[in-house]
């Protein structure tokens, strides 16, 4: 799909999506509880259909009436899944889903796109490799198989968290107690707290023995629960960069007390239009895209902490580059760092590429409200926030999509 879109200026009142973090978190925690629970605000993103399908192959019984969805738990140490589970390029299904697979000694096929498997996997081969479990893996699957069981777990802090909390939703339910040793330095550490978040609120005790040591008690219980997802901060990011661009959005439905890391924009977006900072970004990665894009409105940036931006749905690094080039913006890395320089701004040269990367299809929609622009391959939007252009219009920028 490419979307056209049209120089003006967004105002009005708009809900944020709700938040694709906490809602597969939730997800989980409730398909490990024995009984019913209820999960409020579930979007139909591609990500949360894509962890959807993994708990329905997985055996639980999952029901959706409009943004609620009822999910009947199961026992992950029985499942033995008669279809592969697929996880389109959603990187938390994948990693938060291998651990539950290794619950059972059945083998569990995993698949999905390319781009998919060509992110990192070795903390959870390392894993299996060092406890004589099978792990397999080419470039559009992998195949595991346990069982896991409890012990001592180190782990990366420099890869993803996500493999940490994929661990964390398993190990409770193993015999015998648990600890994961994580290895210095620990980047994303709020998304830890979130998965710490969920398995409280379904009955999951798990300490904090330092700060980079976690304590899981084995043979617990997950209790079912109704649970409302919030409003997604990653994705209010976004909206709420259209008032550095002269708008004046009120983004409704976000937690003042949320611990999403990606909550730090608004910190970061006064830096930004106040001067030329330098700022870290290892703890929110997402946001990278979308603050590249404020820093080349304003007055350009130093970024640090962007090592991981490679590794994403695309190389975000090279493709705001390339993308940013096309507005008269210069973008140079030199290792964990990048830089984006205040430049003579100018509307796009050339249609802009989505990179079949929803965060870079956003960016460029908030930089196109600024002096118009084509935007190809904005159907990626549909991984984490598919009525993301019905809100731009709604805010009044004037827009036209090519199916």
């Amino acid at each position: 799909m490419t979307v056209q879109i049209q120089k003006g200026t967004a105002c009005g009142r708009v809900s944020a999506p709700p938040s694709k973090s906490m809602g597969h978190r939730l997800l989980i925690c409730a398909a490990l509880a024995e009984g019913e629970s209820r999960i409020h605000g579930i979007s139909d993103s591609a990500d949360m259909k894509a962890t959807l399908g993994c708990l329905e192959a997985l055996g639980a019984k999952c029901s959706l009436s409009g943004d609620t969805v009822t999910v009947r738990g199961i026992s992950m140490k029985d499942a033995r899944p008669s279809t592969a589970l697929f996880c389109n390029e959603s990187g938390s299904t994948l990693r938060f889903f291998i651990p539950l697979a290794l619950l059972s000694g059945n083998n569990v096929l995993f698949t999905g796109a390319q781009s998919l498997f060509r992110r990192p996997m070795t903390v959870y081969e390392d894993l299996c490799a060092e406890r004589g479990l099978f792990f397999s893996r080419d470039t559009q699957s992998a195949v595991v198989r346990g069982p896991l069981k409890s012990g001592e777990f180190r782990v990366a802090g420099n890869i993803s968290s996500q493999f940490i909390s994929g661990l964390l939703f398993a190990l409770p339910l193993l015999e015998g107690d648990s600890i994961i040793r994580i290895t210095p330095p620990l980047e994303s550490r709020p998304y830890i707290h979130l998965t710490l978040t969920a398995l409280a609120a379904f009955g999951i005790r798990v300490e904090w023995l330092d700060d980079f040591t976690l304590r899981i008690p084995g043979n617990q219980k997950y209790t079912p629960r109704e649970a409302t997802v919030e409003g997604d901060y990653s994705g209010a990011a976004f909206l709420e960069a259209l008032n550095l661009l002269g708008g004046k959005v009120e983004t409704e439905g976000l937690n003042p007390d949320s611990l999403q890391g990606d909550r730090v924009y608004s910190r970061f977006f006064p830096m930004l239009s106040r001067g030329t900072p330098t700022i870290h970004i290892g703890d929110c990665p997402d946001l990278g895209p979308i603050l590249f894009t404020v820093a080349a409105a304003k007055n350009g940036a130093v970024f640090t902490g962007t090592e991981r931006l490679h590794i994403k749905e695309s190389d975000r690094v090279g493709a705001m580059a390339s993308e940013l080039a096309k507005f008269g913006v210069t973008v140079t890395e030199d290792g964990d760092s990048v830089v984006v320089y205040p430049s003579d701004f100018h509307a796009p040269t050339e249609t802009l590429s989505g990179h079949n990367d929803h965060r870079i299809v956003m960016s460029l929609a908030v930089l196109a409200t600024l002096t118009g622009g084509e935007i190809a391959g904005a159907e990626a939007v549909k991984k984490s926030f598919p009525d993301f252009f019905e809100k731009l219009a709604s805010l009044g920028i004037s827009l036209v999509k090519h199916e």
